[in-house]
Order: C-alpha cells, then sequence, then structure tokens
C-alpha cells in the first residue's frame, strides 16, 4: 500500500468509456451513484484547460452507515470515490483510496472493513 494510501490502476479505455463501464457496473450491482464531478468540464465553462478528469462518488448505505457509526471521522472519506483522469500521456488512470489506509487512517474494526472493500474489485471488473 502506498504511503498515501491512494491506488492507481491503468484503463484501456477513455475517460468517458471508464466512467461509462464503472457506472454502469455500480448500477447492475444496486450501488448508488451519489455524484459525478466533471472537474475538466468545469474548468472548461471558466476558460481553463485541464485534461479529462471526473470524480464518482458512490456508496452503500446499508455498508457504510456501521463504519462510520464505529469511525464517526471515516464520514470525510465515504461514500467512496473513485477518479478517472487521463495522464500527460494521455492514458487513462483510475485512482481510489485503499481500504486499508482508510482502516488504518480511522481506526476502522477489522470486521467492518470488507464493507468497503469492493472498491478494487469492481474498479478492476469495469476495467476488464
Amino acid at each position: 500500500m502506498p504511503a498515501n494510501g491512494l491506488l492507481q490502476v491503468a484503463s484501456p479505455y477513455s475517460v468517458d468509456e471508464t466512467l461509462q463501464r464503472l457506472q454502469s457496473l455500480l448500477s447492475a450491482r444496486g450501488v448508488q451513484l451519489f455524484a459525478l464531478i466533471d472537474h475538466s468540464g468545469e474548468a472548461e465553462k471558466v476558460g481553463l484547460k485541464m485534461r479529462p478528469t471526473k470524480l464518482l462518488i458512490f456508496g452503500n448505505p446499508k455498508g457504510g452507515t456501521p463504519l462510520m457509526v464505529a469511525a464517526p471521522a471515516l464520514a470525510i472519506d465515504l461514500p467512496l470515490k473513485v477518479l478517472i483522469a487521463e495522464d500527460e500521456n494521455g492514458k487513462t488512470q483510475v485512482s481510489y483510496n485503499s481500504p486499508e489506509y482508510l482502516q488504518q487512517r480511522h481506526g476502522v474494526p477489522e470486521d467492518l472493513i470488507k464493507n468497503i472493500a469492493v472498491v478494487g474489485p469492481l474498479v478492476a471488473k469495469a476495467l476488464e
């Protein structure tokens, strides 16, 4: 696990296609999509240039609530977030917080971390 807790995986797809694949997978699994923040789109609206960068915020209150009850400060990092961005080489990168990092950062009980450990497998499935 990196020191900053951030995991990054290369996507073979564009930012938009990666986003669509992840959204479809989350929706099919009944995961709530709370928000999509289009950082690059907002930058463009004010005349600034930014490589395609989008943040997807999602979760499952049934899974996340027990974690926040056990470790209230975890609410700063939940719902889960996945950043999908184009790097300087034009490749799409998918970044998210390591569940282990969040567990250490907030003192989440071992038996509850499984509730958010799904993010890695979901990202991997979306990138197939």
